[in-house]
């Protein structure tokens, strides 16, 4: 399939609110162009070719954080550089989108599947990002309660991984005082919402921002989720690798219900990202 044009890109990038400038651009598509070598081998998306590619992984990735992106801030004009991880890349996304749009910010990517993390390490490495782009082959449960991670970031992300509680559990204990967690999310209900403030309170955390967004091209509505901490958080969190799926926080968290309905992962399917 022809890549997008730049005309027809100009028009995604207006109605995301933010125009990269040539060199990130360039980046952009090579990182299509490594995406579509390394999904050969290892089947990471079927989100590669035209709007699945700009739509449904670049702008997907990058809209609930276009604020941050547009500030002095995410352009690397003030203060020290932006510390961001990725919980869950699979492909690389969020994870590497955030890398081209935020200049000076450092990245760092985890996801528990090794092959996975490989792709995404020579991917960075092609994109010459190596520099601010880290991987990490581990589950999030043990990265949480280390010292290396823990209460570091100024924002923790995570696309499509699993029920918003589990998500919450998974970053709240990686965030600064200052930070940020961040859910991307598909559908959003009224129950979801109450599920998720139980378990913020259980770590200390509340929800502070719940954006909607209507993809271009009838892609769909996102949701994206914020919380802030309140306080450090409890160092029983997060749980022993398997315990925060299987136990959600959340008083109403009895079903992990709509994991496989709540935002599509990277490879254009429910569930795990």
């Amino acid at each position: 399939m022809a890549r997008v044009s730049t005309t027809d890109l100009g028009d995604l990038w207006s109605q995301l609110g933010w125009q990269p400038d040539a060199g990130q651009l360039a980046l952009f598509q090579h990182l299509q162009d490594q995406l579509r070598l390394w999904n050969g081998r290892l089947n990471l998306t079927r989100l590669v070719e035209g709007d699945d590619f700009w739509i449904a992984q670049v702008f997907d990735s990058l809209w609930p954080l276009v604020p941050l992106i547009n500030s002095p801030r995410g352009r690397g004009e003030q203060g020290p550089p932006l510390q961001l991880i990725d919980v869950g890349t699979g492909g690389g996304f969020p994870g590497l989108a955030l890398a081209i749009a935020l200049p000076t910010a450092q990245l760092t990517l985890v996801d528990s599947v090794q092959r996975k993390v490989e792709a995404v390490r020579s991917m960075a490495a092609a994109l010459d990002l190596g520099a601010r782009v880290s991987l990490q082959a581990e589950r999030i449960e043990k990265l949480g309660q280390s010292s290396g991670y823990r209460g570091r970031f100024d924002w923790a992300l995570a696309r499509a991984v699993a029920t918003a509680p589990v998500v919450a559990e998974y970053l709240v204990p990686l965030l600064r005082p200052t930070g940020r967690a961040l859910l991307y999310r598909g559908q959003w209900l009224p129950a979801d919402q109450i599920q998720l403030e139980d378990a913020a309170r259980q770590l200390r955390a509340t929800v502070v921002d719940v954006a909607t967004c209507e993809l271009p091209g009838g892609r769909g509505l996102r949701h994206a989720l914020q919380l802030e901490p309140l306080a450090p958080c409890p160092r029983t969190y997060p749980r022993p690798v398997g315990i925060p799926a299987k136990h959600p926080l959340g008083a109403t968290a009895t079903a992990a219900t709509d994991a496989a309905s709540t935002a599509p992962d990277q490879r254009g399917q429910p569930g795990q990202g």
